[in-house]
Parts: C-alpha cells; structure tokens; sequence
C-alpha cells in the first residue's frame, strides 16, 4: 500500500518513517558485503585443504543471508498510521455497523473460566452501542465450567455495562479495573466490587470443587445468554461445537469457522473481532479505531483487517522470555504495513467478514444464502429456526467435501491458523492495516516459565514449516500472488526454523576449531576479518536501531537476541526435527495448548526478579546447555592458546566470547543455583558428559592425526 500524508474523511493518517532512506542505503552496503563474502566462501572451497569446513560456513552464511534478506524486505517502505476516533463518534448511531465478537477457549483448568469472563466483559462494555454487539465464545472443550462461569458474567454485565458507561471506565475488563487502588471510588463502586468478588468466588469455588473432563464426543452447544432485543444489552452466546473422534476438527481454524456459520446465521454482522481468551481490552474505543480504516469508501473495497498489536499485562522490567516478541508484533508489522499490510497474528484483529469469501474481485458463495456475507439477519437469535439451522452448521460434519478452510473462512493446513489465514487472504488480493493507538489496545497474559515459551514456539515452528514446505510456500506461490517484497517478507516466519542451522554450526564448529588451535576465519592481518566485523555489528546494529525506535530498550534487546539463540537451540531444531519426522510419516504431533494459570507465587517471584525459569526437565534444553559447556571450555582454552601459541584467532574467540555472555543464565542454573527454577539435574550430567566427550575426542584425535603425520614424515 503506498503511504500517503493525505487524509481520507479525515478518519486517518500514513506517513513514511524517516529511517526509511539510511536504512536502503545501508541494505546496498551489507548486500555488497554478502557478495564479497560469498566469493571469499567460493575461493575458499576451491583451494582449501579442509572443505567440509568451508562447505559447513557456506551453508550457514547462505542462511543467514537469506534470513536477513526477508528482514530487509520490511525496511523498504516501514510507516506509521494515526486515527482519530473522536471524528466517528460524531456520526449518527445508525452509521455503526454491527460488531460480532469472537473469543476460543478449550480447557478451563489452563485456560481459567475466569480469564474468559473477564475478556468478555471488557469487550461487551466497549463505547458502542450495545444493541450492535454480539459476543460468541467458542467452548471447544465443552465444559459445563465455562458455561457455568459466562451465565454468571450475563448476570454481573447489567451492572458493570451501565456503571463503566456512566463513569467513563477505561479499564473495562473487571479483574484489572478492581486490582487498582483507588481512593476515590464510591460507594457504588463499592457494591459492584463486591458483587464481582461474590462472582468470582462462586466460579472459582465450582472450577476447583469439580473434576469435569473436556469432552471429545458431544453434540452441538449453543446457548443464549443474553439477548439485546429484550435486555438492551449486548448479545452473549456460548457455542460448543459437535465434537466426534472420528471427524477432523482443525483445531482453533475449525473452531472459529464454526463461529463464523453460527454468527452468519444469527446476526451477520458485518465486522468481525477475533480475540483469545486472555486478551482483554484496554482501550474501550478500539471498534473507532478499527472503523476509521473499515469504514473509509476509498480503501474499504479492499480492505480485509484491521490488526492491533500483541501485548501483554504482567511482563517483568527488560522481559527475560522476549515475551512481546516486538520484532514479530511490532517491527515487522510497520514493514509490512508499507506494503500490502500487517500478518494476522490471531488475536486482535478486526475482519471485514467478506474478506472469508473469496478474493475482492470473486464472492465464493458458500452452500446455503444465511451463510453468505450479505444475507440479512433479521429473525430473533431465540428463533426456533435460528437455532435449529446454527445447531446444523455446528456439526462436525458439515464441512464434507466444501470450501471452508480451503477458500472460505479461516484456512487450514497448518497448526499456525493465524499466519496461514492472513497469508491466503494478502494472496487473495486482500490488503490490511497495523493500527496501534497511543492507548493500548489489548493485553493478554505471557508464559512465566522458559519450557512454556520454547514449548509453544516449537509449535509455531511446526506449523510455520507446514506452510514453507507446501505448493503455496511464500517463496514461490506467496511472490506471484502478491509481491516480490511482500512475499520475501512472508518467507521469515515461514523459514523461522531455518535459524537453527547457521546457530548450531556456528555454536559448534568455531569452537571445535579453537579446542584444536586451528582457524577457521580470517586473521586480523587479512582483508577478510573486518568484512565479518563489518556485517556482525551492522546486522545487531540495525536490530538495535529497529527495537529502540520501536519503544524498547538496550537491555530488552540484549534479552531479545539471547532469546533468539535460545529459541535456535531449542524451539527451531526440535520443531525442524519433528516436522521432518511427521513428513516421513515417522511420527506425529498434536496441538498441545499453553497453559495460562499462573499460581506459582515462587515462580511469579523468581520471574519479577528477571530470573530465569527452567520448570520441568525436558530434552530441549539439552542442546543449549551442552553448546554453552562447550563454549566455556573453548573460552577457557583460547585463552590459554594466547599465551602459548599466537595463531591469530581473533574472531573465534570473539564468536565464543559473545556465546559464553549470553549464557550467564545457565550457568548460574547449573552451579549457582538451589531453587525449583534451576536446570534440572539429569539435563546437567548428560549435557556435561557429552560435552566432555566430544572435547575429549576431538584432543586426542587431533592429537593422533599430529603424532601419524609426525610418523610417515
């Protein structure tokens, strides 16, 4: 999209961002760097004695030339975007379209009924007429819980709509407006707090006193607890899909597509809001922010969402875990914005429903009219044949042999609905917009602990990998279908597990050249070594420059990029190695969803004073335990090596240096540590046995290849 200074209806504003030009300049620099390098790799091959090791360094820098080409695809035309709100609540009420709200839970022991409550509510008591809100939660665990808990949140919302509404609210979701101490609440205030406490109470009292399965076969759920065209308040329905072992439900895409049916079906409304269950709003006139761009007749035709950053509540001074994954929610969505738009990234975004069927140009009718985007609902949601044809639609058998998930609705294919979703529509012809206010739009709730975090990202990386290794890999299919830039830019969330070669033979290979006193980069006499000081410091350079212009700071960086090699060693190579298993048809995997309660007050602890988190043992955090004992063994070797034989190898005990920095934490679990949040022991002893291991061979092999050539010479 190209961005403009011009206004449209004086709704919103684009402008360029001012790095835009020494960012493009640098871009003609470091691709000058790559080539040299790869000519320097080239030359090497063809008259180096060793060239296992030059293929090994090729391989990798390829890699990470390419990684870094789809990160410069979104610094070609970064902007920002400003709206103004205030300018569309001035129009009459009937110019306010219908909003259907979308909120996915699945399990109320992870997911608290009480989190879903309160995103509920918060979004039932936006600055908007109530009459034009539907609220749809989608129960894929068919709990009684969860419905047990939103008949209780129908019940306190005639109270808390009215009083947020008549106090001007801005936290609207009840759990934070009441954690905040408040000298000046009244007394009315006071009642309401009690009676959400009283709520609480009730619901926490019924989750913890029952033992209530999940089910896995069940029939269709569908209730209405609240209905506008007789309270005046805001619709909230409860859905539970039909569930049956022997059909395939497509987990979350499945889950909201049944929504989408269910919803076309009741209200149709023509804006759609997909939330998780623990994203709250914060702001109570996010809908006007959206509908500043949904609404604009010069790009609506278009216009397929609207995104809001991903942000979350609770995250501790420098975020440890990179939690808000800034470059994933922030950095690279104002890239993208420059171009055809922001990725959906699953929460947060604002759909104009006919974006669910077809490209802009080819409405795709789906198999009857109430489920097409222009039919007119206007029968009572309690109507009998309302709720006879939702129940339908909500079978797991509807889908048979039709369009939905493949060219209507939210597509499947992938356990990463969200990017696979967003990326079809963007190769539909679709655009969309990053929209993010002054005023944080919503907050969700991060993992507290480091198996939480690698955990779900190993399952991003499997479901990202399901998409790059198909016929509609953004390479290929995403570069025809919508631009060379947009589809590079699409390839780094696609390849993320791509990451994990350059790191593993960069955390590997240096180190075992060191151990032998053998060089494997340029000494500081040739030409060659400042290339690689050259593209090192400009490549986290601009990293740095990209994460403080986008409101972070040094120290959440440095965590940001130690994450990254983490997230290499863990998250990218165990879901590369299951992914290609899955492939071969050597084994599967399942949606496995993250746990949101967080009742650890030690961990909470450990987690406030930025203390890293290990949990449970488990075989990902073997990789980075065992490169960072190696790492430490040639640091201490290459420093001895200075003072015993001066062979110049500068960048490599730099490369290790970097590596034994980042690593601090794990040491401090292995050693320093005695609390429940070390490095468990047996992750310990056999990374330290492997370690030692593999140093032990390499000594004395290279020991034995020195004493035979000593032999035949």
């Amino acid at each position: 999209m190209e961005p403009e200074r011009k206004r449209s209806a004086a709704l919103h504003t684009c402008h360029p961002c001012r790095r835009t030009i020494p960012y493009r300049i640098y871009a003609v620099i470091h691709t000058c760097g790559i080539i040299s390098l790869m000519y320097n790799h080239a030359h090497s091959l063809a008259t180096a004695d060793t060239a296992i090791t030059t293929v090994l360094l090729l391989i990798s820098d390829v890699v990470l030339a390419f990684m870094w080409a789809t990160t410069t695809c979104l610094r070609f035309n970064p902007v920002h975007r400003t709206e103004d709100p205030n300018k569309y609540v001035a129009k009459p009420k009937e110019d306010f379209p219908k909003l259907d709200v979308f909120i996915c839970t699945a399990n109320p022991y992870k997911e608290p009924p009480m989190m879903v409550v309160n995103t509920a509510l918060s979004v039932m008591a936006y600055e908007y007429p109530s009459d034009k809100i539907s609220v749809y939660v989608s129960d894929d665990g068919g709990s009684s819980l969860t419905l047990f808990a939103l008949m209780e949140a129908a019940k306190f919302s005639e109270h808390w709509l009215p009083f947020c509404k008549k106090n001007n609210v801005q936290d609207r979701s009840p759990e934070v407006y009441f954690s905040l101490v408040s000298s000046y609440w009244t007394d009315e205030a006071e009642n309401i707090k009690t009676m959400y406490e009283d709520m609480k109470k009730r619901v926490e009292h019924v989750v913890h006193s029952s033992k209530v399965d999940t089910l896995h076969d069940h029939p269709s759920i569908i209730k209405v607890l609240q209905n506008y065209a007789t309270e005046k308040m805001p619709n909230l329905i409860y859905v539970s899909r039909e569930k049956n072992r022997a059909s395939p439900h497509n987990f979350k895409a499945g889950a909201l597509n049944t929504l989408l049916r269910v919803s076309s079906v009741m209200t149709n409304s023509p804006v759609i809001l997909t939330l998780d269950c623990d994203m709250f709003s914060n702001n109570p006139r996010t809908p006007l922010h959206a509908l500043c761009y949904l609404s604009d007749p010069k790009i609506n035709s278009t216009l397929g969402f609207v995104q809001f950053p991903q942000k979350f509540h609770g995250i501790n001074k420098n975020d440890i875990y990179a939690s808000e994954l800034r470059r994933l929610f922030v950095i690279n969505m104002v890239g993208f914005d420059g171009l055809m738009g922001p990725t959906y990234v699953g929460t947060g975004c604002f759909f104009n429903r006919r974006a669910f069927y077809g490209p802009p140009t080819n409405l795709i009718l789906p198999e009857v009219d109430e489920l097409g985007p222009n039919w007119i609902a206007d029968k009572p949601i309690k109507d009998h044949d309302v709720l006879a044809l939702a129940h339908n639609v909500a079978g797991c058998n509807y889908e048979r042999n039709s369009n939905w998930g493949s060219k209507i609705g939210f597509r499947y294919g992938s356990l990463v609905e969200d990017y696979c979703t967003g990326y079809s529509l963007h190769c539909e012809g679709w655009r969309s917009v990053f929209c993010s206010p002054p005023k944080t739009a919503f907050y969700g709730d991060s993992p507290k602990c480091l198996i939480d975090v690698v955990s779900q990202q190993k399952r991003w990386t499997i479901g990202l990998l399901e998409v790059a290794i198909s016929r509609f890999s953004p390479v290929t299919y995403g570069v025809r279908s919508t631009s060379l830039l947009m589809g590079i830019g699409y390839c780094q969330y696609a390849f993320w597990a791509f990451w994990s070669i350059p790191l593993v033979i960069y955390g590997f290979l240096p180190q075992f050249a060191l151990l032998n006193g053998v060089s494997v980069f340029p000494k500081p006499s040739e030409p060659w070594f400042w290339l690689y000081i050259l593209l090192f410091l400009g490549s986290f350079g601009q990293d740095l420059v990209d994460f403080l212009l986008e409101g972070g700071n040094c120290h959440g960086w440095w965590n940001d990029q130690r994450m990254w090699l983490i997230r290499g060693f863990s998250s990218f190579t165990f879901g590369f190695i299951e992914f290609t298993l899955k492939t071969l048809n050597l084994s599967t995997h399942g949606f496995n969803l993250t746990s949101k309660v967080n009742d650890d007050d030690k961990q909470s602890k450990r987690y406030e004073q930025e203390i890293f988190d290990f949990g449970h043992s488990s075989t990902m955090f073997f990789p980075i335990t065992m490169v960072a004992i190696i790492n430490l063994f040639a640091l201490l070797y290459g420093i001895y090596g200075i003072f015993v034989w001066d062979k110049g190898l500068v960048l490599e005990l730099m490369l290790v240096s970097f590596a034994v920095v980042n690593s601090w934490p794990i040491y401090m679990a292995m050693v320093l540590r005695e609390d429940d949040g070390k490095l468990p022991k047996n992750v310990c002893i056999l990374a330290g046995i492997f370690a030692c291991f593999v140093v032990v061979y390499l000594k004395v092999g290279f020991f034995c290849k020195g004493f035979f050539f000593l032999i035949r010479n």
